[in-house]
């Protein structure tokens, strides 16, 4: 959401804003399969932009494989000024084999509002908690290698009034410093 901030100096009218991108995925599913030792692992991501959505795509995944040994999980979920809601589970995995590294593959990618679910069905050989965990970091990767990227930018919104012989100035001096101006209205004050 913007925030509207007002400028103490000002006495004109300019809107600028102030650009802080992050990527995430499009929003479609994205999913990869691979088998490791009898085991299918299936990789699944998907934008989640809350926590409930996060929480929604991890259920319908479950609901449409719901004969798999296990649904391991991961998502960041962005907040605007405070750090990302961060959470994995390992789903009856040995801890810290499956979730965990999914997490770091996701927090590895730079992206932002982001779920994986991996989906295993077991082939009857035990992996041990090493080639777990590389399973479940090779599983989610090969998702994310098929995601389509978006940058979602977050705007701070200021207003700035100022008198007219100053405007060219001002605005020069906004676009140099990196930000964006979104409107100029002249016909604030005439005179």
């Amino acid at each position: 959401m913007s925030k509207k901030k007002q400028a103490p100096e000002a006495e004109g009218a300019e809107e600028f804003t102030r650009l802080e991108p992050y990527r995430r995925p499009t929003a479609k599913e994205w999913q990869a399969e691979l088998e490791i030792k009898r085991s299918t692992f299936i990789g699944l991501v998907r934008q989640t932009p809350t926590e409930a959505s996060a929480r929604a795509f991890i259920d319908e995944v479950r609901d449409r494989y719901p004969d798999a040994r296990h649904h391991c999980s991961a998502y960041l979920v962005h907040q605007d000024g405070a750090q990302p809601i961060e959470r994995s589970s390992d789903d009856g995995e040995p801890a810290g084999t499956a979730g965990q590294p999914m997490l770091e593959v996701l927090r590895g990618s730079g992206a932002l509002d982001i779920t994986a679910v991996v989906v295993r069905y077991f082939g009857g050989v035990l992996l041990g908690t090493g080639g777990l965990v590389r399973a479940y970091h090779d599983a989610t990767k090969a998702a994310l290698d098929e995601v389509t990227w978006v940058t979602r930018t977050q705007l701070e919104l200021y207003r700035v009034e100022l008198n007219h012989d100053e405007a060219g100035r001002v605005e020069s001096d906004i676009r140099n410093a990196g930000y964006q101006i979104l409107e100029t209205d002249y016909a604030a004050q005439v005179g």
